[in-house]
């Protein structure tokens, strides 16, 4: 057998791996994007809006910098999804009252908007998951996805507002 002859078996567990874990999270995370996806659509957005949309309204006055860790991207990444979404209305962003070359990053009532609307069918559709899980096991969802987080990086979901997940 040679490197480009088709290997015709599937990979299974006795590969060494949980494939039926990774495709219940690529199937839910489809499905998760699936409802906001179509709104930002309707916008002209996609998902980096989103992202950008989400932790500006649960971190109001979060700077520049502080998004950049938190969604690990480059400079150059964010610039032309925060410039769109500055232009067209939905964050402002402002001059940091101690420093003033930071700039702190607001949502408007146009971004908070926003931001609920595409939280809203996410909300729901984890809301009819648990539904069906048995009781208790929201806790052990949360654990379970917290500890899929790097263990240096777990320290930013903490500063979310009202987190439940320590």
């Amino acid at each position: 057998m040679t490197d480009a002859d088709p290997i015709k078996t599937p990979l299974t567990l006795d590969d060494g791996v949980d494939f039926a874990i990774i495709e219940h999270l690529f199937f839910a995370y489809r499905d998760f994007t699936a409802d906001p996806d179509a709104i930002l659509d309707e916008y002209g957005f996609g998902r980096a809006h989103h992202r950008v949309l989400h932790f500006v309204n649960r971190l109001p006055g979060l700077t520049v910098a502080e998004l950049l860790e938190v969604l690990r991207i480059t400079k150059q990444s964010l610039a032309r999804v925060l410039k769109q979404l500055i232009d067209d209305g939905y964050i402002v962003q402002v001059p940091g009252p101690r420093d003033r070359r930071q700039r702190e990053l607001y949502p408007t009532q146009k971004g908070r908007d926003l931001a609920l609307a595409l939280a809203l069918p996410q909300s729901r559709r984890i809301r009819a998951a648990l539904e069906e899980a048995e009781p208790g096991d929201s806790a052990a969802v949360e654990r379970f996805l917290r500890a899929m987080v790097n263990p240096e990086l777990r320290a930013q979901m903490d500063k979310l507002p009202n987190g439940r997940s320590k």
